[in-house]
């Protein structure tokens, strides 16, 4: 069965504010109602947002435009994070929202908070990879999170624009296809050396 809600601001996939729209009843219980994106929609809380809707459209404005001006600062904006990793590039431990959160507001000296991350799963490898950051729930840009093992390694994975890790496969490949003229010359070396047929 489902809950109907009253939105108080824009929630994508579900609607903007003031739409009344059903959902999952977990989904408002644990999200939408304790992070105030939403109320149930009642009669008594369907008055009460009408005799807000100016007050609260007037907030919403407000936040989408300090939003609008923090995403100038950070859109594109290229974030390093240093972390341990193997040769392969798999990282000792992972980096999670709150580490780019972190690493963000050190940066861009802008105060983002840790579910305005876009991520559904840490990062557990070095490399180059985009990342949405909601400032607002009209307002979304992305930056390119450098993870790497060291700021020489973070300088040459922008500039070639991949990892920086060592492929064993591409070791193999190397070295089978070094084996191959070889073995090659080999045989035709000995082609060259056959003993040549005694005369009847």
């Amino acid at each position: 069965m489902l809950t109907e809600i009253i939105l108080l601001e824009r929630i994508e996939k579900l609607g903007k504010m003031g739409d009344t729209v059903k959902v999952r009843p977990g989904y408002a219980r644990n999200f939408l109602l304790p992070q105030r994106k939403a109320l149930r929609a009642t009669k008594e809380n369907l008055a009460y947002f009408e005799a807000q809707r100016k007050a609260l459209e007037a907030q919403n404005a407000e936040r989408r435009a300090d939003a609008e001006k923090s995403s100038k600062s950070i859109d594109g904006l290229k974030v390093v994070i240093i972390r341990q990793a193997s040769e392969g590039g798999q990282l000792y431990g992972s980096v999670t929202s709150r580490d780019i959160a972190d690493a963000l507001n050190e940066s861009a000296k802008i105060t983002v908070a840790r579910n305005q991350i876009d991520l559904n799963t840490a990062f557990k490898s070095i490399g180059l990879f985009p990342v949405k950051i909601s400032l607002h729930p009209e307002v979304k840009v992305e930056i390119i999170l450098n993870i790497a093992r060291s700021l020489e390694e973070a300088k040459t994975q922008e500039k070639t624009g991949k990892a920086v890790i060592v492929d064993y496969n591409a070791d193999d490949r190397r070295s089978e296809s070094a084996k191959a003229p070889a073995a090659a010359k080999t045989d035709a070396a000995d082609d060259q050396t056959e003993p040549k047929s005694e005369a009847a």
